[in-house]
């Protein structure tokens, strides 16, 4: 009965072990498929890129309801501050941003905006302690998100209602701006 008891346990052990190192060897494949991978190969840093299969071709990050379509940039704090803006009236809209590795950030919708009017300065605390000096009128209205990152990924995600939003929205999606500022 020992026996049988203690063989149990050293299959299980040895099994949980070969289980264990497959998975560590099997990481660095996975990792290479995450988000910030799969946008950069769609696009460069600030430029949106949309995310749903609406735009045409395959969607870059498979979107989980359909009622929304997305869009989004990554970009690099380190060579200044970026600000992201939209036009137009959309039945809903918000924003996430996020680090480099996914993790969210920072999260807000339209009625936390002026207006309804998508207008985000993403900045360093470091740079954040500048721009507050001299504040430029551009930014008067301006949503400021400060993260302590130096690379990230900006989201943006628009509801659509119904068959007749499909083309606002998506104007509203591939006129979005991310631009690199340098106050």
């Amino acid at each position: 009965m020992r026996a049988k008891l203690l063989h149990a346990i050293l299959l299980g052990l040895i099994g949980a072990g070969i289980v264990h190192i497959v998975v560590l060897l099997l990481v660095p494949e996975f990792s290479e498929r995450d988000a910030w991978s799969r946008l950069a190969t769609a696009s460069d840093l600030y430029k949106m890129t949309r995310l749903d299969a609406e735009a045409g071709g395959a969607p870059v990050v498979k979107s989980v309801d359909p009622l929304f379509y997305a869009a989004a940039c990554r970009f690099d704090l380190s060579e200044g501050i970026v600000r992201v803006t939209a036009p137009g009236n959309v039945p809903f809209w918000s924003v996430s941003v996020y680090d480099r590795n996914g993790h969210n950030i920072y999260s807000f919708n339209d009625h936390s905006a002026t207006g309804k009017v998508l207008d985000t300065v993403v900045l360093t605390p470091a740079q954040m302690i500048e721009v507050r000096k001299e504040l430029p009128q551009a930014l008067q209205g301006a949503i400021f998100v400060e993260a302590p990152i130096d690379e990230g990924i900006f989201v943006i995600r628009s509801f659509v209602p119904d068959e007749s939003w499909k083309p606002i929205v998506s104007r509203f999606l591939e006129q979005s701006s991310c631009d690199l500022q340098d106050f």
